[in-house]
């Protein structure tokens, strides 16, 4: 089921009604999150109901286990170690068949067609899940946190399998820990009506962006990134929009994602914070997609020695979680690529003489100085051109596009005004998000000045969504489902 979608206009209001003004006590709360949640999830495929089902029960057992044996101590073959390696395995297992066994198998294949050879073509013809990776990592950072001692198991079945398929960020993030989601699941809610007009405020702020900015961005981008005879200044525009397509859309489902999960009184973490004011590509990845990148410092990168062991080693490590990121986007080799580049540019960074400088955000000053624009725009510079990458069917069409922007001259900057809907939309979040950058979400109003009065913020909210309704764009599925 799409947030963007009439079925979940429906969906959200009988489910808040039930679980608030019927189903009151905590254990029916949670078996109706669980109820909803599949009906969510069932919606796409009624089918794959049963693979996050097998996630969720082996994910389960093997905390109940990891417990069990680490207290007894008796079996030699069913250590915690073994149970947590079979529950990863399991579930990295399910991931790869679903989501990477064709795209190696194509790969070894061609390869083998490399060197002479003539292999038969060996793929599954299986649907992709949607928000297998998300669901995945969920589940293993659970187990994980277990068998190193920062968690105690849940012994409630229908709290844990709550938890793992929570409807509002099951398919899309935030990728949960269990740490923070797992005890709010535990532990009886009390509706909070100032959380919930949050909730309220940050959805539709959310549906702005991925309806008004997102979806209007995809049909510019299409267009300039099918064209072959377009000069440097457009191609490099077309990267531009895209960058604020795929923010936009991504950051607005986690807006959407937060804001719901509020009216049912949970609290997620927060996903994305203002990335595109980085003012390097380090500061970049600590502020996009924040619950995977802290997924993978806290079981990759760490692991692996993070920074400890020198800066070969360190760079080592970094290519390493780059890579996986990379990979973890898709079975394509542009994601690969995409990943590498963005792991080498975090490896250059970490040799030039950049002093720490003082964050942005925290600035008072209206404005950003003329050094902070500067790093600002290189930052958002090398950012897209990873991107381009990206958003490109293959490498060669990635190399061809980066080419262009770098050898056909072009600085008719006429195509702006040929999208001139889009750029409107791109500098009106721009600097609505820079005027609230200290906030947790564009539509955390502090009552103050204008603002103060009630009739002021209701119009703003209306006049939002207004917006939404005359000028969004053609319905687009969430770039992030594919993943």
């Amino acid at each position: 089921m799409l947030f963007n979608s009439f079925e979940f206009l429906i969906f959200l209001p009988i489910v808040f009604i039930l679980y608030w003004f019927v189903f009151k006590q905590l254990r029916y709360q949670n078996i109706l999150i669980v109820i909803a949640s599949y009906v969510f999830y069932g919606w796409w495929d009624k089918t794959f109901l049963l693979l996050i089902a097998l996630t969720t029960i082996c994910s389960y057992a093997s905390g109940l286990l990891i417990k069990k044996y680490r207290e007894t101590n008796t079996n030699k073959i069913l250590t915690p170690k073994a149970i947590t390696t079979i529950n990863i395995i399991i579930n990295i297992g399910i991931l790869f068949v679903f989501k990477y066994f064709n795209f190696f198998a194509e790969s070894f294949t061609e390869l083998l067609k490399y060197f002479g050879a003539t292999p038969d073509k060996i793929t599954l013809k299986l649907i992709l899940p949607v928000g297998i990776s998300f669901y995945t990592f969920q589940a293993l950072s659970y187990t994980i946190d277990i068998y190193r001692k920062k968690l105690e198991p849940s012994e409630n079945i229908v709290d844990f399998f709550a938890f793992i398929s929570f409807f509002p960020q099951l398919v899309a993030g935030p990728i949960e820990r269990a740490t923070n989601l797992l005890p709010q699941f535990q532990k009886p809610r009390k509706f909070d009506y100032a959380l919930a007009v949050d909730g309220l405020r940050q959805m539709l702020w959310g549906f702005f962006k991925k309806l008004v900015v997102a979806d209007n961005c995809a049909d510019v981008v299409e267009q300039i990134f099918t064209e072959s005879n377009a000069g440097g200044f457009r191609m490099l525009f077309g990267g531009i929009v895209f960058a604020f397509q795929i923010y936009c859309d991504f950051s607005g489902y986690s807006d959407i994602a937060i804001g719901t999960a509020k009216l049912f009184g949970i609290k997620l973490m927060r996903n994305f914070n203002i990335p595109y004011f980085s003012r390097s590509v380090g500061e970049f990845w600590q502020r996009w997609h924040i619950s995977l990148m802290t997924w993978f410092r806290d079981y990759i990168y760490f692991p692996l020695a993070g920074s400890r062991k020198g800066n070969f080693k360190t760079v080592l490590n970094s290519l390493i979680v780059f890579l996986i990121s990379g990979l973890w986007h898709g079975a394509n080799w542009t994601f690969v690529f995409w990943g590498l580049y963005n792991g080498i540019l975090i490896s250059i960074q970490r040799f030039l003489p950049i002093k720490k400088h003082k964050d942005v955000v925290a600035s008072n000053s209206i404005f950003p100085n003329i050094k902070e624009v500067l790093q600002m725009g290189v930052t958002f510079f090398l950012i897209v051109l990873g991107w381009i990458i990206f958003r490109s069917d293959n490498i060669t069409m990635a190399f061809n596009y980066i080419t262009r922007i770098f050898t056909i001259p072009d600085f008719n900057l006429s195509v702006i005004l040929w999208a001139k809907k889009v750029s409107f939309f791109i500098a009106l979040t721009i600097a609505a998000e820079w005027l609230q950058r200290k906030k947790k979400h564009v539509l955390d109003i502090e009552p103050k000045g204008i603002l103060k009065y009630h009739a002021t913020r209701i119009a703003l909210y209306a006049a939002i969504f207004a917006t939404i309704f005359y000028f969004s764009g053609k319905i687009q599925t969430f770039i992030y489902f594919q993943f």
